[in-house]
């Protein structure tokens, strides 16, 4: 993953740049069920490798894929990005290590789903008794976020087709300037 965002740095056809941005996202979602996070990772290869790669790969339909000025680097946002990076490192020195059977996570929460959630919420699988009822807020704001970015995108691709003139309350057809 850390040699594909390098390259995706330095690389100037914007073509590879989308591929490898979509490489990184499928990466990071194998790394998810590594990590025993199924449900990250089907939501990380739907959005990130999935269907972000397809708009950039349309918006690079619609334009180049060349970039056409090589941009100065700016100091300031490069040690902001810097200085952020270090912070949250150095927040997960606080955190238990990976598969730490003493962990809270392991010690309180876990043990109850397994024990409890059968009782609590009737239904047989467990990790849908997570994600259906214990955390039905988290998953519905999940969704809620999906919704709202898509219904964003095709506003946005919407207006490049069609311009209204104001005060005719008539649709100009952008591209044969004809009313509608």
């Amino acid at each position: 993953m850390l040699l594909t965002g390098i390259s995706v740095i330095f690389i100037r056809n914007l073509f590879a740049v989308v591929v490898l941005a979509g490489m990184f996202s499928l990466l990071a979602a194998v790394l998810y069920v590594v990590l025993d996070a199924v449900d990250v990772a089907f939501t990380e290869a739907a959005v990130g490798a999935g269907i972000s790669t397809l708009l950039l790969l349309g918006t690079l339909a619609l334009t180049t894929d060349k970039e056409l000025a090589k941009t100065k680097i700016k100091i300031i946002p490069l040690l902001l990005v810097i200085f952020t990076g270090s912070v949250l490192i150095l927040g997960t020195r606080d955190m238990p290590n990976f598969g730490d059977a003493k962990a809270p996570a392991n010690l309180h929460v876990a043990p109850r789903y397994i024990e409890e959630s059968m009782k609590e919420t009737g239904l047989p699988n467990m990790v849908t008794s997570v994600l259906a009822s214990y955390r039905g807020y988290d998953t519905f704001g999940e969704v809620v976020v999906i919704f709202t970015a898509a219904i964003g995108v095709l506003i946005l691709l919407g207006q490049g087709y069609r311009k209204s003139r104001r005060g005719s309350g008539k649709i100009i057809n952008k591209n044969s300037g004809e009313a509608e």
